[in-house]
């Protein structure tokens, strides 16, 4: 079993930076991390996910070269660094883990091991 909670979300200007951050307890070795964002009436999508070993990350092209996802194992804790926010991110962030690292972009997110709760960024136009 895996517990997730995510922390770092805020109100924040158009260009500033956050990061937000996923702490994960339980047997976290052998998973995959995510984040997606959902804002309401829409599909939750995804943002950016990094490996097991943390070599390899993805990212959406609509966060491409803003956003960064890195791991710490020693602390089980997965981030995302954001920069130049924009309104078009405003969104309740959703930390997410799976075994198989494909479920996350295979559009099938009923099928993704766990999830956080969320946290809320505010970027007001």
């Amino acid at each position: 079993q895996v517990r997730l909670v995510e922390s770092g979300g805020g109100l924040v200007k158009t260009g500033d930076s956050l990061r937000l951050s996923c702490a994960a307890s339980g047997s976290t070795f052998w998973y995959a991390m995510a984040w997606f964002r959902q804002t309401p009436g829409k599909e939750r999508e995804f943002v950016a996910q990094i490996s097991r070993s943390g070599d390899d990350t993805k990212y959406a092209d609509s966060v491409k070269g803003r956003f960064n996802i890195s791991k710490d194992a020693g602390v089980s804790t997965v981030y995302l660094q954001m920069d130049r926010l924009n309104v078009v991110d405003t969104s309740v962030y959703y930390c997410a883990a799976d075994v198989n690292i494909r479920h996350f972009t295979d559009g099938q997110n009923n099928e993704i091991g766990f999830w956080g709760p969320g946290t809320q960024v505010t970027v007001p136009a």
